[in-house]
């Protein structure tokens, strides 16, 4: 497709997990991001499949409507659609797809498939335009942690991924054993200030593997053996304790690996993206990292951090720049990798 048309204004729609968000970028500056959190999921402690599409399915034509009138922009003046088609749940992912695909026909706009953890990476260009290429990427969510090597738009290369679970599962499923609530991150992050990280000593997975994968699910099973033998109050008692040192396990690991691979790889530039990057411990040790190794630290902003609709739109926005468009034939892709090419 190259018809020359001015890819201006680029609707961009995520509903590749809980949130239905909905964001348009204009001449790639963001001019609106709207979220919507689904918070049926919390008396359960984690995402429920079929209850995400159905409120993706509810939420989704009024979220661009708020979309398009926080931008000032209207339907008529959008000039491309971008949505996530992996990976993340298949229901949820393919509420969005249709949804985008069928907006694209009716109003005769071209759109693109993106690449969800793409748009990840990607985020952090939106506040930080001297970003430059190459980066290494620490992205860290609750589906995904991974090393990621950029080279270039397209060129990615993953240096190391989790074998079990991602960073954000394991604050996901340590806050459901401690009854925080959901999402966990937040709520541990709050309870581990003021708390001592040294009380437990828990362990950090693969430390010594000599490779760059992480491991998490050791840690929360650690957690789970600390905490079964308390009493009810103790460990309420000792509840600020266990989540300071179970972040510290969690951050130690994160920033550990990407520690070896800087000097591996030699790269001068990192980012941080995912929900697991608005944690406040893991941007304090960074911030320590960059100095002990004269590296520039690039974070998104909070907004970008979880998952949403402005990173996809302004993914779209470059991806239309390089006339990177999908066909209607476009499906979800659950699993998805980093590698994948949606482009005609």
């Amino acid at each position: 497709m190259s018809d020359h048309r001015q890819f201006r204004h680029i609707l961009g729609i995520e509903t590749s997990c809980d949130e239905t968000s909905v964001g348009v970028v204009s001449d790639g500056r963001v001019v609106s991001n709207i979220i919507a959190s689904q918070q049926v999921h919390s008396e359960y402690g984690g995402v429920v499949p079929e209850m995400a599409s159905r409120e993706h399915e509810r939420l989704l034509a009024y979220i661009t409507e708020s979309a398009l009138e926080s931008a000032g922009v209207t339907l008529e003046e959008i000039d491309g659609v971008a949505v996530t088609y992996g990976p993340g749940l298949m229901g949820s992912l393919l509420v969005g797809v249709n949804f985008a695909k069928g907006l694209a026909l009716r109003n005769k706009l071209p759109f693109t498939g993106i690449n969800h953890i793409e748009a990840h990476l990607l985020a952090n260009f939106i506040e930080s335009p001297q970003l430059e290429y190459p980066f290494l990427c620490l992205l860290a969510s609750g589906g995904h942690t991974q090393i990621i090597e950029v080279a270039g738009y397209g060129e990615y290369r993953i240096l190391g991924t989790t074998i079990d679970d991602a960073a954000g599962e394991a604050f996901d499923k340590v806050a459901r054993l401690l009854d925080l609530g959901y999402p966990g991150g937040p709520f541990i992050d709050n309870q581990a200030n003021g708390g001592d990280a040294g009380a437990f000593d828990f362990p950090r997975g693969l430390e010594d593997s000599g490779n760059l994968n992480f491991s998490f699910s050791g840690l929360k099973t650690a957690v789970l053996y600390t905490i079964q033998p308390m009493e009810e109050a103790e460990r309420s008692k000792q509840l600020s304790d266990i989540c300071a040192s179970f972040q510290a396990a969690v951050v130690d690991s994160l920033t550990g690996k990407l520690r070896d691979a800087i000097r591996k790889t030699g790269v001068a530039q990192v980012t941080i993206a995912g929900g697991v990057a608005a944690n406040s411990q893991l941007r304090s040790r960074m911030d320590t990292l960059s100095t002990e190794l004269g590296i520039e630290i690039f974070y998104p902003a909070l907004e970008y951090c979880t998952d949403n609709g402005a990173m996809i739109a302004y993914a779209g926005w470059l991806a239309m720049q390089h006339e990177l468009f999908s066909r209607q034939s476009l499906t979800a892709d659950p699993r998805l990798s980093i590698s994948g090419n949606q482009s005609d």
